[in-house]
């Protein structure tokens, strides 16, 4: 595995040595602790940041008064720590704070170390908390962009959307193909990445609430779902006919403009036209020519199905996007 140093790993290291320099010019007894509270708070986006630095400091901050009362009310005894942590796990579980659990011990044991609950001890571990899971927010501010590959992403699914056309259209015209398919595979993989990785990146802006590039690979991901329909339509057409070929340098031309603007629209209208120019063609002769023309009239349907969602998309400009908010207004 290839050695390498990472944001996170960064921001981890420099917060971790600030909490703790911060905790100890600031006099704070166990000081250490608010570096262990920076790691486990820095987190890859800023929303999950602010969730997990909640769940750790309401969960520290409730541990205090459990730790008063189980042990100034009982005693300090090891087999006090289990009893209460079998009642306060659960209770933070209940409180939807689960994340906070493993910090929120660090704090019963330092109460439980300090042997007695004292308003300074309180106050200390309140310091703790602050400076370390404040630092943590502050080092959270900066998340890199993954607009770079998101776009190289929708580059790569473009390309594929273009070669798969080609081929269902080659076929159309000869009825043979020795196309492997595995542009299939590889685009339902890469449309699932990316709107993932799309997802993760609304979740790196604190006011931001779309993505547009998520917008436009669930776009994609419909139209893939058409195009895995259209694929067994063709590959059971047995005969060539005219409006086959039709089909074939409309589907050409398709590819021809496959890209993240919109101009689905044109080629709606072009697809209406080719329907009305297949009414007035003459009735076919055989049942092999009109189960081929009724599959074409039925790739027809499901091709207009595959524009119609691109048209519902505004679209957005080629390579990386500009100013992404005002291109969020459109929606």
């Amino acid at each position: 595995m290839k050695f390498q140093i990472g944001y996170r790993t960064i921001k981890t290291a420099a917060g971790t040595a600030i909490s703790i320099f911060l905790a100890g010019q600031l006099g704070l007894h166990n000081f250490l602790s608010a570096g262990i509270l920076t790691i486990l708070c820095i987190q890859v986006t800023k929303m999950r940041s602010l969730r997990t630095a909640w769940d750790r400091f309401f969960a520290c901050v409730l541990a205090m008064p459990f730790s008063a009362l189980f042990f100034e009310l009982f005693a300090y005894h090891p087999i006090m720590i289990g009893v209460l942590l079998l009642f306060f796990i659960p209770t933070i579980v209940m409180l939807n704070a689960k994340d906070g659990v493993v910090t929120s011990i660090v704090i019963i044991l330092h109460i439980y170390s300090a042997g007695h609950v004292t308003k300074g001890l309180i106050l200390n571990e309140l310091g703790v908390i602050l400076v370390g899971i404040g630092v943590a927010l502050v080092m959270n501010l900066y998340m890199p962009s993954a607009e770079k590959k998101l776009d190289e992403y929708r580059c790569k699914i473009e390309e594929n959307f273009i070669q798969i056309l080609r081929e269902m259209a080659g076929y159309l015209r000869t009825g043979k193909s020795e196309w492997s398919g595995k542009e299939i595979t590889v685009t339902a993989d890469m449309i699932d990445g990316a709107k993932s990785m799309a997802s993760r990146d609304v979740e790196k802006h604190l006011l931001r609430t779309k993505n547009i590039y998520y917008q436009y690979f669930a776009m994609r991901e419909k139209q893939f779902e058409i195009i895995e329909r259209i694929l067994p339509l063709v590959t059971t057409l047995t005969l060539t006919v005219t409006q086959g070929e039709m089909i074939a340098d409309f589907l050409e031309e398709l590819a021809d403009n496959v890209h993240p603007g919109n101009t689905a629209l044109i080629f709606i209208e072009k697809l209406k036209v080719m329907k009305v120019e297949f009414e007035a063609m003459e009735l076919p002769k055989t049942r092999e020519e009109f189960e081929t023309r009724a599959a074409l009239v039925q790739l027809i349907k499901e091709v207009d199905h595959y524009l119609l969602l691109k048209s519902s998309f505004k679209g957005m400009k080629k390579g990386t996007f500009v100013n992404e908010r005002k291109k969020l207004e459109v929606n």
